[in-house]
Formats: structure tokens, C-alpha cells, sequence
């Protein structure tokens, strides 16, 4: 970052350190000249870059406002009630809790609030879109709980009833089963809306408690582009990243009755000293996504979202489910191409500028380290102003790289064509290079 017309704070603060300050010049030059598609992904203001990056790195503060095991917290205190109540209105929420340092945390904090050691879980399958912390064999959460997995109807081949959808007969039917103490809404590869209203008739048919994890979709949920599962739900976890547009962090929002075990749970239950610099970053974000501009936004994330997924799907790429009601487009890439794994693809599209990852596709015959599929995803193309005729084009352009992928020329014009593109709409202006 040597231009001497965008020249940014971090030009001063780190030039006695070349070697970092070239590093972050390169990755705001990839995130500038690329295009980022990664559905867990997004921009955020530059005022929550400036939150995030202040003095309140510097203070430790174990605890919660009021109640802090350290001194000094006076204005840590007023900084964390700040972001507890703006999310807490945000959502029409009775509790809030700003700490966790991720969705993750966020989702182990809920499970260790809600119920016991050795419960049974009812959660989606990470294969049919769930996340890790549903109760893979990967992850800690499926070694304290019992965790059982519901999934998605069968692909039809019907494009009017496609299919690859939450089954809720087979929730109910598994709930009525296996008798969960609680039951896992949520997703992390899920194109769809997930309405939270059956998840909480069959939790209360068999006595359970719901939790929801809107990691993925919070952002369309303050946007009103999705519906909300706070007031439904007993506890609701999510990430700050992806559609909420905030800095990398998690939160969790319940009803008041759960308040004091939810807050337990973070702390001193899983984390030591929350990151205020990072929680700062938050209630600059919830103050962001209550604006009424920030509906719009969701409004056209999933717009765009439609349009991308109607691009890839002229180019002879298979939508999962048929289509998109989010942010996401999930892509069964044996439609194109037989041979084509998720693997080469997500490899080859990195090649010429377009950021995207591989993924599982419901019943995928490979592994998740190669897979069938691709996740695309709009939430920060469409922070940077883009819209449904950059989609289009950006769609016509992926066909072009994965049909080109063994001719490096042919790449090096898509690049280039990407690159283009990308210069009309920069996300962080102020610190581009010259």
C-alpha cells in the first residue's frame, strides 16, 4: 500500500514493519482485484475495521459489565452494554450475549446451557448442508452429546419439485423416535429458507428445547429477507461475518430464562477474556444492520443470489434444490462435467480471480476434501455494489474458467476480465494500491 493518494492509517502505523505492512497491501490487493465468493464471507464498513483495530485490544476484561474480575473496565463496561443492547434490539431480543469469539463457541456455549452431557441431539447432517458443530465425528460436540442427524429429501430430477430439502416428516419422524432433548435448526450449505415454525411444534410434541443457528442467515434476518426465529426459538446463535456484515466473531440471543446459563457458559464456561476490540466491531455492525438501508441490502443479496444461481445454471451447472431463497448457491458441478471434482474446480476458479469453495453435495459419492459441488455466495459482491447483471456475467465467466481449465491462456484472459470487472467496484477504496 504505497500510494501516496489512498494512502491508509496502517501506511504510518506499521512502517516500521515492512514485511506485515506488504502483506496486508497483498491481501487488500487480492481482496480488491478478485472476486469473493465465499458464502462465509463479506466486507465490512470501515467503520467496524477502525473499531476493531483500536485501544480496546489493550484492556482485559473477564467477565460482564458490572461483574468484572478485573479494574479499569469502566469503559469496556459501557462499550459491551452498548453492543448487548443494539443487538438486543435488533432482533427483539430478551438476553444477549456478545462474547463468543465464534459461531462455534457459540453453538457448544448453547448446548452446554440447554441441556446435559450425554443428551441425544437432533441436528442436520454435515453431508446434506449441517455445520461441524452439529454433531460431526470431527468435532468435540458429537463426544459429549449424542447427536443424530436428520437430512434433506431425495433430488426428484423434476425441476417443479426438485427436492433437497429439509424433510420434516423425517425430523418429526426422528424426534418422535429418538426423543431429543434438544433439536438443531440451521445450516451452513443450505440454499433455502429454514422457517423455525415446525422445528418448534416438533420440539414441543416431544418435550424438546430448539435451539437455531442462523450463522449463515442473521444478516438476511435483520434485513427482514428472512423469516426470524428469535421469539421461536429458545436460544439463537450466529456469526457477526457472513450476512450481518460485522467483524469475525460469534453472539447468542435467547429468552430471558436461559440468560444467566448462556452467559455461564461463555464465561467462565468456554472462554477467558472477551475481545472487546472485536465486540466494538459488533456494535458498530448492529448499528449498521438497523438502518433502513441495510434491508435493502438483503433484498438484493438474495436478488443476486437468484441471478447468479440462474447464470450458473445456463452454463449447464445443476442448482441443489433447484434453485436459491438466500445468499447461497450450491452447484452439482456432474451436470457439467462428470470428472469435474469440487477440488479442481474451486483450484482452477482461484486461478482466474474468483474466490469460491468446494463443498459436499447431499449424498456425494466423494469425499469432503474433493467433493461434488461448489458454494457460491453473494453477500460481498453485493456489499460492494454489484447486481444482478454483474451476477449475470460473473456466471458466464465461471462457466468459461471450469471449461478452460487446462488452458492457462485461456485463464489469464478471464483474470484479466475479472480484474476489470472488480475495478468498478472496489470495497475499500481508501487503501487500494496505486
Amino acid at each position: 500500500m504505497s500510494s501516496t493518494d489512498h494512502a491508509s492509517p496502517f501506511d504510518q502505523w506499521l512502517s516500521g514493519d515492512p514485511e506485515v505492512l506488504g502483506l496486508l497491501g497483498d491481501e487488500t490487493e487480492r481482496q480488491s482485484t478478485t472476486l469473493q465468493l465465499i458464502a462465509s464471507e463479506n466486507f465490512t464498513s470501515t467503520a467496524v475495521l477502525a473499531a476493531t483495530g483500536s485501544v480496546l485490544t489493550n484492556k482485559y476484561a473477564e467477565g460482564y459489565p458490572g461483574r468484572r474480575y478485573y479494574g479499569g473496565n469502566q469503559v469496556i463496561d459501557e462499550v459491551e452494554d452498548l453492543a448487548r443492547e443494539r443487538l438486543k434490539a435488533l432482533f427483539g431480543a430478551e438476553h444477549a450475549n456478545v462474547q463468543p469469539h465464534a459461531g462455534s463457541n457459540a453453538n457448544v456455549a448453547a448446548y452446554m446451557a440447554l441441556i446435559e452431557p450425554g443428551d441425544t441431539v437432533l441436528a442436520m447432517r454435515l453431508d446434506h448442508g449441517g455445520h461441524l458443530t452439529h454433531g460431526s465425528q470431527a468435532s468435540i460436540t458429537s463426544k459429549v452429546w449424542n447427536f443424530v442427524s436428520y437430512g434433506v429429501s431425495a433430488a426428484t430430477g423434476d425441476p417443479d419439485k426438485p427436492g433437497e430439502i429439509i424433510d420434516f416428516d423425517q425430523v418429526a419422524d426422528l424426534a418422535r423416535t429418538h426423543r431429543p432433548r434438544l433439536i438443531v435448526a440451521g445450516s451452513t450449505a443450505y440454499a433455502r429458507i429454514i422457517d423455525p415454525l415446525p422445528f418448534r411444534e416438533i420440539a414441543d410434541s416431544v418435550g424438546a428445547k430448539f435451539l437455531f443457528d442462523a450463522a449463515h442467515p442473521a444478516g438476511l434476518i435483520a434485513g427482514g429477507a428472512h423469516p426470524s426465529p428469535v421469539g421461536v426459538a429458545d436460544v439463537v446463535t450466529f456469526t457477526t461475518h457472513k450476512t450481518l456484515r460485522g467483524p469475525r466473531g460469534g453472539a447468542i440471543v435467547c429468552q430471558s430464562e436461559y440468560a444467566k446459563a448462556v452467559d455461564s457458559a461463555i464465561f467462565p464456561g468456554l472462554q477467558g477474556g472477551p475481545l472487546e476490540n472485536v465486540i466494538a466491531g459488533k456494535a458498530v455492525a448492529f448499528a449498521e444492520a438497523a438502518r433502513p438501508e441495510f434491508r435493502r441490502y438483503a433484498a438484493d443479496v438474495v436478488a443476486n443470489a437468484r441471478a447468479l444461481a440462474d447464470a450458473v445454471a445456463a452454463e449447464g451447472i445443476r442448482l441443489v434444490s433447484g434453485g436459491t431463497e438466500n445468499h447461497q448457491v450450491l452447484c452439482d458441478l456432474r451436470s457439467f462435467d462428470a470428472e469435474l471434482t469440487g477440488k479442481v474446480a474451486q483450484e482452477v476458479l482461484d486461478r482466474a480471480g474468483i474466490t469460491c469453495n468446494r463443498n459436499t453435495i447431499p449424498d456425494d459419492p466423494r469425499s469432503p476434501f474433493v467433493t461434488s459441488g461448489l458454494r457460491l455466495g453473494t453477500a460481498a459482491v453485493t456489499t460492494t455494489g454489484m447486481g444482478p447483471a454483474e451476477m449475470t456475467r460473473i456466471g458466464a465467466l465461471i462457466g468459461r474458467t471450469l471449461r478452460s481449465r487446462d488452458d492457462d491462456a485461456a485463464l489469464g484472459i478471464v483474470r484479466a476480465e475479472v480484474r476489470e470487472l472488480c475495478t468498478g467496484f472496489p470495497p475499500y477504496p481508501g487503501l487500494a494500491r496505486a
